[in-house]
């Protein structure tokens, strides 16, 4: 079944609008109608944009005392039926993280949203940073896998937000929207198509009677569909370990098959969740690895090293890029492939090396890895990136 936006939702058009905007209005656009939060820089704007339409769409925008109440809240709207989101920044997403795995385990379907910045603690409110996104995967108790997405530019804040929100509702889970403040603050086209040409992945209700309903038995894709609250369906709703009737069961058989199926869920549909873009991957010497604001400077920097003639042997160095539009799931067998075959890694990033650790795990000690790291404030020089480059090509 195809299932398309709701016109009310879909601001069509092209408009000049930063990378805050225009996630608002993709998260309208994917039927997002509650959203909760709590005022910080970077991310406010997403909700102040959602607060302005949301009376003319028909919703609900909920401004909590803090944090912890609003990654709350946004499941109850769940639960309800309503499809919700909230929005933070560093500070507020650790507040948010006991929510984060309260959702995982009731596989509850919304989005995060994170506007990264200068950390730990209250840091940089206002710079930029790329400095959660081992906080996004790991950041909660317990084993699981999560879905990520990172943007970089308006208008894939606008397209990966229907992405995630999609994801949520197919999977059933907390997806990570991981921006950072320059995409946020960035100003640039926003094409938005008409709703008939956005698809929409509607959340999977359970079309058994209420006395047939168990409330978490999965098929063979491992997602169980869901009932809406007060529908007449009786079911529980907990962060304690539970059966398929998802009740308490406080043994390591239901642990084991539990924890195991949450896991299962991602991992055997990685290939269906991750996108990543390929930039002259096929005969590179050097792969540049990036994502978020910092793919957008690399791609200068490998510019730069392309146009100075730099060569390899007798011939021109050939560098590709990979970035990570998912980072999470992480692609292991894309990087460990591409190990096997060129010099070395480079991995930029706005942190002291957070994703660059994957990477060499991936890679299996079969190429080399080189992370160019910064504490945020600020992006890289291309100059840095490029330097890197040569480096890795020796």
């Amino acid at each position: 079944m195809t299932v398309h936006a709701d016109p009310k939702g879909v601001l069509t058009g092209t408009h000049f609008i930063d990378g805050d905007h225009a996630c608002c209005e993709g998260a309208l656009a994917a039927g997002a109608r509650f959203a909760s939060g709590y005022p910080i820089t970077p991310s406010t704007e997403v909700v102040e944009r959602f607060a302005a339409r949301i009376p003319s769409v028909g919703g609900v925008f909920i401004q909590m005392e803090d944090e912890l109440a609003a990654s709350i809240a946004l499941q109850g709207a769940v639960w309800g039926g309503a499809k919700a989101f909230t929005v933070t920044s560093g500070p507020g997403f650790s507040l948010m993280m006991e929510h984060i795995g309260y959702a995982l385990m009731t596989e509850t379907p919304c989005v995060f949203v994170d506007v990264q910045r200068g950390g730990p603690s209250t840091g940089l409110p206002t710079m930029p940073a790329q400095g959660d996104m081992m906080q996004c995967r790991w950041g909660s108790h317990g084993d699981y896998e999560v879905i990520a997405l990172a943007p970089n530019s308006p208008q894939e804040c606008f397209d990966l937000t229907i992405r995630a929100f999609n994801l949520a509702e197919k999977y059933r889970l907390p997806v990570m929207f991981m921006m950072d403040e320059c995409v946020g603050h960035m100003t640039e086209k926003v094409v938005i198509p008409p709703a008939d040409q956005i698809e929409i992945t509607p959340r999977r209700l359970t079309k058994q009677a209420p006395d047939e309903f168990l409330g978490y038995k999965a098929d063979e894709d491992l997602v169980p569909d869901i009932a809406k609250a007060g529908d007449g369906y009786r079911f529980h709703v907990t962060g304690l370990t539970h059966n398929e009737k998802g009740y308490p069961s406080m043994t390591v058989k239901t642990q084991d098959k539990l924890i195991h199926r949450l896991q299962d869920k991602i991992l055997q549909n990685a290939d269906d969740i991750s996108i990543n873009e390929e930039v002259d991957l096929d005969a590179a010497d050097v792969v540049v690895v990036a994502y978020g604001i910092t793919s957008r400077v690399a791609m200068k920097a490998i510019q730069m090293v392309r146009d100075s003639g730099q060569k390899l042997g007798n011939r021109k160095l050939r560098i590709g890029m990979f970035r990570l539009i998912t980072p999470w799931p992480f692609p292991d067998k894309k990087i460990r492939a591409l190990a096997g075959r060129i010099r070395g890694f480079v991995v930029p990033e706005l942190n002291l090396g957070q994703m660059s650790r994957e990477v060499e795990r991936a890679s299996g000690g079969l190429a080399k890895t080189i992370a160019v790291t910064h504490a945020g404030g600020t992006v890289h020089s291309p100059e840095e990136i490029a330097e890197a480059i040569l480096e890795a090509a020796r």
